[in-house]
């Protein structure tokens, strides 16, 4: 933005086609919540092992400590969508930082199996509002063009916090067995307490702030996120647009604000009585996330010393060495994959990433049930590291990724909180069902036999994929609704408009 003076807004670039610093910077910032999700999650696949054998639990016990985490986020996601809607995106990442620190700090003081569940609970969410917030909140300050990358940046995250729980679990797993685990957990409060304070020098959402009625803010905060004043405006205008906001009347509020249109009911226009093109938005939404854990993502990160034990490594430090691996694996192809999703696109990387996957798992599936029928073999044993890996690789090169990003920009502006928090239901829904089931069906159908369960869901995921989810790449955020046969904001005007758009991008 030029002012009287001839200086240039911080935000602007004099190439439209450079990433914006600003909207990158708030986008990391924002996605810091999930790197500590990530550890409760990494961490817990280790501290298992010395829980169990300091407070004497079972294995039922664990599977409810592994998944409760998820049941819990399932109540934290619902809440956060209407809570983001009524404090705004900020003051939530806040507040599920907040939520985070006073779960960690009892988990680090659990003196028994009942406080580190409670502590578990409500870490659980935190979890919900973190998963739900920190996409929603980057794909809205980012521009059509680099959305893919700055919207990952939050299952990257999410990769990195469990890499580090792993590595935790490698190093304080030498400490003594009373201290070792608490601290594993404990440590966990420290980011949080950071970024509850760090969040409040991020600008607030302009989308949500146009929601509200504080349009000057928000025109401000666009020209920060945006290299260009034309761009800058462009995306205001289409904001407007998408909240049933005249120009003219935008013109006259900015300074004094709107009153909001809170039309028909969010929740009636989305699930009740939704148009066409938001019931295939919604079925699109769901079933990405149904199918990014339902294909048991969550079995290999969170019990991955287990099923590398029944592949025949025995050593407790090899266990966690391993183990180790699959977070590197998990880190380094989700850094991949942000650099891949707005040059290569969602689709053909959501194709590819599953169909390895399927590979990936059979062959895991075939080794362990090699290893189960004749015993330690040493190429079974080198096929299941290695199909481990693969699985991992694949998955975190498209579904991981593509999961958060895709759910998080298809929806309309009016119904985004909402089905975002449906999408992240499903997802700890289907999350809580694996992790808490997955040592049980294990005895009942063996470990290879479960795994071949996942790479069926695998083939179903791949023509779900295919059919129901077109390409988003470079489409902007108000236009979404077209590429699911809606009229979209504007009004009914010709498809092919997008489509020209998403190729000059």
């Amino acid at each position: 933005m030029v002012h009287a003076d001839g200086h240039t807004s911080p935000g602007l670039d004099p190439n439209p086609n450079h990433m914006n610093k600003f909207a990158c910077g708030c986008a990391i910032v924002a996605s810091i919540i999930s790197i500590i999700f990530g550890y409760d999650t990494g961490v817990m696949s280790g501290a298992q092992i010395f829980i169990r054998e300091d407070l004497k639990i079972n294995d039922t016990q664990i599977e409810v400590l592994a998944g409760i985490l998820n049941l819990c986020a399932l109540v934290g996601s619902l809440t956060a969508g209407k809570t983001s809607d009524f404090i705004g995106r900020r003051y939530t990442i806040a507040l599920s930082a907040v939520i985070f620190l006073v779960g960690s700090v009892l988990m680090g003081y659990s003196p028994n199996y009942a406080v580190l569940m409670v502590g578990r609970c409500i870490a659980g969410v935190g979890v919900g509002f973190a998963l739900m917030i920190a996409p929603v909140y980057s794909a809205e300050i980012s521009s059509a063009s680099h959305r893919g990358f700055l919207t990952s940046l939050p299952e990257l995250c999410i990769s990195l916090g469990i890499l580090l729980g792993y590595v935790s679990n490698y190093c304080f797993g030498k400490l003594t067995l009373k201290l070792g685990w608490r601290l594993m957990l404990g440590i966990a409060a420290f980011p949080s307490l950071i970024l509850a304070f760090g969040i409040m020098k991020m600008p607030e959402s302009p989308r949500w702030l146009v929601m509200q009625g504080r349009l000057e803010e928000a025109k401000t905060i666009m020209v920060l996120v945006s290299n260009t004043q034309e761009e800058a405006e462009e995306r205001y205008r289409d904001i407007l647009i998408a909240a049933e906001i005249e120009e003219e009347t935008a013109v006259k509020a900015v300074g004094g604000g709107v009153t909001k249109n809170h039309g028909k009911s969010v929740w009636r226009e989305l699930v009740i009585k939704p148009r066409p093109a938001v019931r295939l938005i919604l079925i699109a939404a769901v079933g990405i996330h149904f199918f990014e854990h339902a294909t048991g993502i969550e079995a290999v990160v969170l019990y991955s010393p287990r099923i590398f034990k029944k592949a025949g490594v025995v050593s407790k430090d090899k266990l966690l060495l391993a183990t180790v691996g699959v977070g590197v694996t998990k880190a380094i192809f989700i850094i991949i994959a942000t650099f891949l999703l707005d040059k290569v696109g969602r689709r053909k990387l959501l194709l590819t990433s599953t169909g390895g996957m399927v590979f990936a798992l059979t062959s895991l599936a075939v080794s362990l049930t090699m290893v189960q029928r004749f015993g330690r073999l040493a190429w079974a044993l080198s096929l299941s590291i290695v199909s481990t890996y693969a699985f991992v690789a694949f998955f975190s090169i498209g579904v991981g990724p593509i999961t958060w990003v895709y759910s998080s920009e298809i929806f309309p502006l009016r119904l985004r909180d909402q089905g975002a928090s449906i999408g992240v239901a499903v997802n700890r829904i289907m999350n809580a069902t694996v992790s808490m089931s997955f040592l049980s069906m294990t005895k009942a159908i063996t470990t290879g036999g479960v795994f071949f369960v996942f790479a069926g869901i695998a083939v179903a995921a791949w023509w779900f994929f295919f059919f129901m989810l077109p390409e988003t790449k470079g489409v902007p955020l108000e236009e979404m609704e077209k590429l699911f046969g809606g009229g979209g904001p504007r009004g009914d005007r010709d498809g092919l408009e997008i489509q020209t758009k998403r190729v000059n991008n």
